[in-house]
């Protein structure tokens, strides 16, 4: 699903749960000459919500596998941090960060894909890049950094999933790009990219590789003794994900890089 605005958004914000391909994604963008994203900053991946003080970061939620449980850490229009001040507070913040004389900002935190109506509300003319990747994989990941139970992670992506879902049409402009896309093919899905954000093609330089086969095989042996519900498969199912094979079909929403 792509929805798109008639002029260059000031900002693009990067957005997907930890693991699923946001750096690689981030890198990739941010290295077009026309576009400008944190780099060396000496935070987390460079992610912007570790350079600004307006609203709490992820690690104040129970960060990777977790803030998304956390009712605080879901913004939108609504939140009583949407002021002129906030959006001033931010600006200066984060534009330390950036090559002003460019025409695109790159913003890239996993939390944006629970706050994008909240960041949306401050720079209306934003637009909205999200990567998903398969639950199982994005779980066994975050597993082996930070040792949440692998129920509690594929929990986590379903709640977190689930919201996107429910905010992309709320969203002005928008794309969603799935991780095993962007592998299988990553000069198409840069392509797309560009075109998305009526940018001029150019050459991704950025090496993307596929991680995911290394993990298949421990998930053979994990799958019998994990129980999901139904919640959890209907919205794995919309991105075109199953728990078993085969694990990536065609997805409902948003993800196919043709």
């Amino acid at each position: 699903m792509e929805r798109r605005q008639p002029r260059h958004p000031r900002f693009l914000f990067i957005g997907g749960l930890n693991r699923s391909g946001t750096s690689v994604l981030h890198r990739m963008v941010r290295a077009y000459p026309n576009v400008t994203g944190i780099r060396n900053s000496g935070v987390p991946e460079d992610e912007g919500e570790h350079l600004q003080t307006v609203y709490p970061s992820a690690d104040d939620f129970g960060g990777p596998g977790r803030f998304a449980f956390d009712p605080r850490a879901v913004m939108d229009e609504h939140s009583p941090l949407v002021s002129d001040a906030s959006r001033a507070r931010l600006l200066a913040e984060w534009c330390e960060h950036f090559d002003l004389v460019k025409p695109v900002l790159v913003e890239k935190s996993p939390p944006n894909i629970v706050r994008a109506r909240f960041l949306q509300a401050l720079f209306p003319d934003a637009a909205f890049l999200f990567i998903v990747r398969h639950p199982a994989i994005v779980a066994l990941a975050q597993h082996k950094r930070g040792g949440v139970p692998i129920e509690t992670l594929l929990a986590h992506w379903a709640v977190a999933h689930k919201r996107l879902a429910q905010d992309l049409p709320a969203l002005r402009q928008s794309l969603v790009i799935r991780y095993e896309d962007l592998v299988a093919a990553p000069t198409e899905a840069y392509a797309r990219i560009l075109r998305w954000v009526e940018l001029p093609p150019h050459d991704s330089r950025e090496p993307v590789s596929d991680h995911n086969e290394a993990y298949w095989a421990r998930w053979a042996d994990i799958e019998p003794a994990t129980a999901v519900d139904a919640v959890f498969t209907s919205v794995a199912e919309r991105f075109g994900y199953r728990l078993a094979a085969p694990y990536v079909v065609a997805a409902e929403i948003g993800g196919d890089v043709a």
